[in-house]
């Protein structure tokens, strides 16, 4: 995108701050795994730099589970501007008596949008030591409970939820999509 996903404009927020003002009703505590602190410090919540630089996603889901004393984290992507509240939730209660929990739609999963257990801490370290940093061998190595596109169609039916902007485009066509719901809310 050639900048800061998580800071280009979005709907008159920043991308992290809609993520950020999803999440903040649903949950007690809400932090930002960023290696950035000024950059990210004035959103209102804790920023949490990795622990281990360089270490990809991977290293973003082992800052967030050291950061918090909760026995589940849900981690989501700074990009993802259509976080459904419904989604997140049903996400969350499915986690007693699982590692993760991982929503798997048609193109894989989405390791980015997931529930992440404290108890995958140390198969993380291990794997960051091994410089593996692939979230499919972890979720190949842990106990996951796998939600699969029929399941959250039901709660989210375009999976508008899922969408994510990793290109110029796919941000231009996020925002059409969020001037068509703010028309079609408008015009009811």
């Amino acid at each position: 995108m050639g900048s800061d996903k998580g800071l280009l404009p979005f709907g008159g927020r920043r991308l992290i701050q809609v993520v950020l003002d999803t999440l903040r009703p649903l949950f007690s505590e809400v932090v930002i795994v960023a290696n950035d602190p000024v950059t990210y410090g004035g959103f209102g919540v804790p920023v949490v730099p990795d622990r281990i630089p360089g270490k990809g996603p991977l290293g973003g889901i082992h800052a967030a589970l050291s950061a918090t004393p909760s026995p589940h984290a849900f981690c989501v992507a700074c990009d993802m501007p259509f976080v459904s509240p419904t989604v997140v939730n049903h996400l969350c209660a499915l986690a007693p008596g699982y590692d993760a929990v991982v929503p798997h739609l048609d193109a894989g999963c989405e390791p980015l949008h997931a529930v992440y257990g404290r108890s995958c801490l140390r198969h993380v370290e291990r794997m960051i030591r091994e410089d593996r940093l692939r979230v499919d061998e972890l979720l190949a190595v842990v106990r996951v409970r796998r939600v699969d596109a029929e399941e959250l169609r039901r709660l989210d039916p375009s999976l508008r939820s899922f969408l994510n902007v990793n290109t110029p485009e796919e941000l231009e066509a996020a925002r059409r999509l969020l001037d068509q719901e703010g028309e079609a809310v408008c015009a009811s």
